[in-house]
């Protein structure tokens, strides 16, 4: 084991409060105790604790401590530990709960790292035997090479785990078709408080030990009546717990009495699911209606259609994706709210004829998707919601709490305007998008949960709607759970013998009170942790910022409240680039959720309260490659490279500086003052390159890149300018430093390249530089003097409208993005954004009617996209253009080369760069066989590719250029 960070010396009064009840116990011998049973991790750390304060609700619980066990064993070992102390737990998945059940004062224990095997699947029985940690999408991978999959798929499938699931019931958009967890829970594998190991499931195949059979038995029977008539087998009711399932005519099924327990009953150390089929075939009809309670009337006559899902999205939800910088992927029917209708057929063409009919007989506008590519894009939309939603298309802030009331479908439309009179009436707007089909609604609203009276409003208003979702007959919770955002609530959906049935219940399995105290019974009350509180207010406060903030007002702490914690940074499934580090480490603290949450904790000041000098900061920070790639995948448009260059700024302000800050952050300088000669021949010896690495603070580990002998810049002098006058008038070629001085010839080939287009090629009088190196190693004063002095040489070019063409992506980007960062008063930095162009960009927009030859035979290529390409200005123009010339693109990896600029010549950085590379780059490279060309615009990318394979990288205008 690794008991990691100081010991606490007493448990935190803050810690272990909740609700007015408080467990005392040892926390230092506790964290002591746990170090000697359990051989994964203790971590009593501040940074552990600041971690796991926080799920992806408005909650904030900072826990004693945290383990992270190696399996099954270490779970029972961690319990047992914390039984003796009197300690609460609280199991914990991927984090990603809304309503706060995946917090807790006493230990956490996070089974998503480690417990993540599928032990057995079965497809002869369409059963597989998991353990809490299996990620879903894994599972779903696993089963459907058998044609299966489990029925369950929440949004969050990319990282929720199965023990998540089970804790809350999770639906998502098919259970209108195969059910819930519960309903696709064979048996469950759990683990009383007092030791006792079972297997729960219906009473003929599981029995229960004797002692817990009996007191199950003493529950239900007495009250057959009662369950029966107010807890009605209903999917969607997950609020409170199901003890329907323990009824006789239910097969007095434990296991699914269990599920949906949030934790607060039994430890689930495996699970049996049951898999259903996978369809042959599915299309997608998309139906248009005024507004969401339109599209909601509509609902009870699609279901009879039986469909696989029927899920809502409106208009607000679309407008944050535009605000986001997105677009639907398809051109969306005429309306204010849209239904998402899945049909299943037995090849494409059955079910496109089944959507066509459905679109048919509603009479809407609509269209219908049979691509499967289509299909994905336009999910992404209704899958991201949770996100998108937090911030409104105006740049607000929108709030989970009311995020998952459910009505029957039949009275949904009804209830929902009921819902937005309520809204009016307590001055909330919002988006509502959700599972129409099942009447289950995601919400989130403009509460104002920063100040005591935006709290107090708060409550009144989950009162009041509370009592909206009991008068429709509906539940608080439809798949979510209660948690702290509603636990409280119950008592307006259940009569008080109800709620004594839910206590005795939980009793039979934790009579002590230390599952997940809270959460389902004697719950907290709904204002109370929340993680923004009054009481946070300016504890940690940073002052003045030097970087803008202009998409967050200029508010720090305003950007931090970015990261609400669904967590989709979590996914290692190579979807999308962000987040690399966290894809190979799997450790919280380097996804980008866990970065924000301790930036956040830093700020608040409770549990790291060193401010800007907050070592915890600083170590999770060093592993983030400033790659952007969460500034376009992350839902909310976190961007940790930004967060990370403040916070060096910050920390380092005033004190000495690691030496590769001077060094590799300041390489445009040395560069410029060095003759490229002189570079090339110290850099290109073996024993003076390694010297000069050596007192440069710079890795050893691999060698340096070489500069050319004769740079760009100075070609380009040489050569004077073609005679004649241009046809398509003049572009103004930057001359970034790693084009200029390192691979020259990229330059040379684009400069022929846009000659023979049409274009006459200037370049700048003088050096200039974008300041991204300065910018990435937080010498920011730096950066905002060296961009000051190049826009003042452009300066002429901004205002005569010339475009302006980058060749290096960083570059290009931080001209785009990162250049309003450090001037956000400067008036030039408008037209430099809207005249900086990539170079597929410009040849497209103002050359449209260009076209390279073919290329001779079937050329097969990869392309590497550069992470700032793919968060900043995208690669539409580069794939069009690629079209044209013929080439077949054979892979487009997604994910970050693993060098990053300067973060692989970093110290200690060595290892995660060259695993990062192998995540996707090189195992394309070498996919793709020796005779595929490897296109990489980033001159980090292409170095990465040259130090680590075979292959012989190439710029765009390198393979386009002779094909002019």
């Amino acid at each position: 084991m690794r008991l990691l960070g100081g010991t606490p010396r007493l448990c935190d009064p803050e810690t272990v409060r909740q609700s007015g009840a408080v467990h005392d116990f040892d926390a230092a011998g506790l964290a002591r105790q746990l170090g000697a049973e359990v051989r994964g991790e203790v971590r009593f750390d501040a940074k552990a604790r600041a971690l796991y304060a926080g799920d992806a609700s408005n909650y904030r619980v900072p826990p004693a401590g945290v383990v992270l066990p190696l399996d099954v064993d270490d779970v029972i070992a961690a319990v047992a530990v914390c039984a003796d102390f009197g300690a609460p737990v609280t199991q914990r998945g991927a984090g990603t709960s809304v309503v706060g059940n995946a917090i807790g004062a006493g230990v956490v224990i996070d089974n998503s790292r480690h417990l993540t095997a599928i032990r057995d699947l079965d497809p002869r029985t369409r059963r597989a035997v998991v353990e809490p940690g299996v990620v879903l999408d894994d599972l779903q991978r696993a089963a459907a090479r058998h044609g299966l999959r489990f029925g369950p798929d929440p949004s969050s499938r990319s990282r929720c785990t199965v023990g998540g699931m089970v804790g809350n019931n999770a639906c998502g958009a098919r259970s209108v078709a195969w059910g819930t967890t519960a309903a696709g829970t064979h048996a469950l594998d759990v683990l009383t408080m007092d030791g006792t190991r079972f297997t729960a499931g219906p009473a003929d195949g599981y029995p229960p030990p004797i002692g817990l059979a009996a007191a199950v038995h003493e529950l239900v029977h007495p009250h057959l009546a009662l369950i029966r008539t107010t807890l009605p087998d209903w999917p969607r009711r997950v609020s409170g717990y199901a003890l329907q399932h323990l009824l006789p005519e239910h097969g007095e099924n434990l296991a699914r009495a269990l599920v949906g327990t949030e934790g607060s009953c039994v430890s689930v150390l495996g699970a049996v699911l049951d898999l259903v089929e996978v369809p042959p075939a599915v299309a997608l009809a998309v139906l248009g209606y005024p507004d969401a309670p339109s599209a909601a009337d509509a609902v009870p006559r699609l279901l009879q259609a039986y469909p696989l899902a029927v899920e809502g999205i409106d208009a607000a939800l679309v407008a944050a994706l535009v605000a986001r910088g997105g677009r639907p992927a398809v051109d969306l029917p005429a309306g204010g709210a849209w239904l998402l209708v899945e049909m299943a057929g037995s090849d494409p063409t059955d079910a496109g004829n089944r959507a066509r009919w459905l679109v048919a007989d509603a009479a809407r506008p609509a269209l219908v998707l049979v691509d499967p590519a289509q299909q994905r894009a336009l999910w992404r939309i209704r899958e991201e919601g949770a996100g998108l939603a937090t911030r409104t298309a105006d740049g607000g802030e929108a709030w989970p709490g009311w995020e998952d009331a459910t009505v029957p479908p039949q009275r949904l439309g009804g209830y929902l305007r009921e819902f937005d009179e309520l809204r009016r009436r307590h001055g909330r707007s919002g988006t509502v998008y959700g599972h129409f089909g099942e009447g289950c609604m995601h919400v989130r609203l403009d509460f104002d949960l920063l100040t005591p009276a935006g709290v107090g409003a708060y409550r009144r208003f989950a009162e009041a709607a509370a009592d909206l979702v009991v008068a429709h007959g509906g539940s608080l919770s439809g798949e979510h759970g209660d948690g702290r955002a509603r636990g409280e609530l119950l008592n307006r959906m259940y009569a008080p013998s109800v709620l004594r049935l839910f206590e005795r219940f939980k009793t039979i399995f934790d009579g002590r009170g230390l599952m997940n105290p809270g959460i389902g019974v004697r719950p907290v009350p709904l204002d109370a942790d929340l993680r923004y509180g009054v009481a946070a207010a300016g504890r940690g406060a940073p002052g003045a910022t030097f970087l803008g903030f202009p998409a967050d007002n200029g508010d720090f702490a305003r950007a931090m409240r970015r990261c609400v914690g669904v967590g989709a940074c979590r996914r290692t499934d190579g979807v999308g680039v962000m987040c690399p580090s966290y894809a190979v480490t799997l450790d919280e603290q380097h996804s980008t959720r866990g970065r924000a949450r301790l930036l956040g904790e830093m700020l608040d000041g409770r549990v790291l309260r060193n401010g800007w000098r907050s070592r915890e900061v600083a170590e999770a920070l060093d592993l983030c490659l400033a790659c952007k790639g969460c500034r376009s995948d992350c839902p909310v448009g976190v961007d940790m490279a930004s967060y990370k260059a403040e916070f060096l700024y910050q920390h380092y302000r005033h004190r000495l500086r690691p030496r590769e800050h001077h060094t590799l952050g300041g390489l445009p300088r040395w560069l410029r003052l060095t003759p490229n000669w002189l570079a090339a021949g110290v850099l290109g010896s073996p024993g003076l390159g390694r010297l000069a690495a050596g007192l440069g603070g710079i890795s050893t580990k691999r060698p340096l890149p070489v500069p050319a002998r004769q740079s760009l810049r100075t070609w380009l002098r040489r050569r004077g300018q073609p005679l004649g006058v241009p046809p398509r008038g003049s572009v103004l070629l930057w001359t970034d430093t790693f084009t200029d001085a390192f691979d020259p010839h990229v330059g040379q080939a684009a400069v022929e390249l846009l000659e023979h287009v049409g274009f006459r090629v200037e370049v700048p009088a003088k050096p200039v530089c974008c300041g991204l190196t300065y910018l990435a190693t937080g010498r920011l004063p730096a950066a905002r003097k060296v961009l000051r002095r190049s826009l003042a040489v452009v300066q002429p070019y901004l205002e005569g409208g010339i475009p302006i063409v980058g060749l290096e992506p960083s570059c290009t980007a931080a001209l785009r993005s990162d250049a309003l960062e450090l001037l956000p008063d400067d008036p030039r930095v408008g037209p430099l954004r809207d005249c900086v162009h990539t170079l597929a960009e410009l040849l497209t927009a103002r050359a449209p009617d260009w076209a390279p030859r073919r290329a001779a035979g079937r050329q097969q290529a990869v392309v590497q996209t550069h992470c700032h390409q793919h968060a900043v200005l995208g690669s539409g123009p580069d794939a069009a253009l690629l079209a044209k010339a013929g080439i077949d693109v054979v892979s487009w990896p997604s994910g970050c080369c693993g060098l990053a600029g300067s973060f692989g010549y970093q110290r200690g950085h060595e290892d995660l760069s060259v695993a990062l590379a192998e995540r996707a780059l090189l195992p394309a490279v070498r996919a793709a066989g020796p005779d595929a060309v490897l296109i990489a615009d980033g001159f980090s990318c292409r170095l990465q590719a040259r130090q680590l394979s075979t292959a012989h990288p190439i710029h765009l205008a390198e393979l386009l250029a002779p094909l002019a």
